[in-house]
């Protein structure tokens, strides 16, 4: 009898066995999908944060947290929530997680890219604008409008596109005043013309020091102080009240050398010169320009001129 029973046992362990072994494989089949998929999208989690990191880079240099607000944060992914009895209720699965996650990021991304299309197309619109004044209306000694549209200088040997106009002849007193403003004379030739038509400036004598400036910007226009001699020719037209011709200037420096000495201040005085046009829009988009690319200067050396500038006009 004892000898019975034993064999029966041996006879039911092998279908034991054969039951744990198809159990085993039925778990591990039906887990497979869940890795795919946890991996598939851990992957396209991956390549959307590469792409919002470089996006921000673009659109906020600095990657100021201000623009970037957490969407999960460690203590969410790990804890568990509690049902309104007080009684912890399991955490969603990793899968849940990493989905959660894409979507933020993805809604993000949609964020960013539309910011910086719309940076682009403001800039865009802007340079049409300044284009179309430059059709319109050029004086004989602004920038021709394909020079003013393009982000490269003229060439040294660009003539102007037509002889000066004529100008009223000044009276006597305000001749001997020029003339009394000394022309410098060292070994730079080209920083000369630039510092006499700085003096020429400061001193308010504004039509002479445009003069004065053209004939630098035309002579050396590889000279160190070529973004001084941009800019400030600009300025000679905006303390004029000429903002158009000023608004070309200004725009055509800032095109010419982002990195360039006055850059900055001629991306702040276009927002100035559209201000003095009427042109909110597109004063809003210089000014919001300015305050990214060069937020240094912005809260430094130019603060008091851009904290002017913005409490002239209301953007959204």
């Amino acid at each position: 009898m004892t000898l019975q029973l034993r064999t029966g046992a041996l006879r039911i362990m092998p279908l034991r066995l054969a039951a744990l072994a198809l159990a085993a494989s039925t778990i591990a089949t039906a887990s497979a999908p869940a890795f795919a998929q946890d991996s598939v999208a851990e992957a396209r989690m991956r390549k959307v944060e590469a792409e919002v990191r470089a996006l921000q880079r673009k659109v906020f240099p600095g990657g100021d947290t201000r623009f970037f607000e957490p969407q999960i944060s460690p203590d969410t992914q790990t804890a568990e929530p509690a049902n309104a009895q007080g009684i912890s209720v399991p955490s969603t699965t990793a899968v849940t997680d990493i989905l959660v996650r894409l979507d933020a990021l993805e809604a993000q991304l949609r964020t960013l890219t539309a910011r910086s299309e719309e940076q682009a197309n403001g800039l865009a619109l802007l340079e049409t604008r300044i284009a179309a004044l430059e059709a319109g209306s050029a004086p004989s000694n602004a920038p021709p409008v394909t020079d003013v549209a393009s982000a490269t200088p003229l060439p040294a040997s660009a003539p102007t596109t037509a002889p000066p106009a004529p100008v009223a002849a000044p009276s006597a007193t305000r001749l001997a005043a020029v003339q009394a403003i000394a022309k410098p004379q060292t070994a730079d030739a080209g920083d000369d013309e630039y510092s006499y038509g700085f003096r020429l400036w400061n001193a308010g004598f504004y039509p002479e020091a445009r003069q004065q400036l053209t004939q630098f910007v035309e002579q050396y226009p590889n000279h160190t102080r070529i973004s001084f001699g941009r800019n400030l020719l600009g300025r000679a037209f905006l303390d004029d009240n000429l903002p158009e011709d000023a608004a070309r200037w200004f725009l055509r420096n800032y095109q010419a050398n982002k990195s360039g000495d006055r850059a900055a201040d001629s991306l702040l005085f276009l927002g100035a010169s559209m201000i003095a046009m009427k042109d909110t829009k597109r004063a809003c988009i210089a000014l919001a320009e300015f305050a990214e690319t060069y937020p240094l200067v912005a809260a430094g050396r130019l603060a008091n001129d851009y904290q002017a500038n913005r409490a002239k006009v209301t953007c959204s």
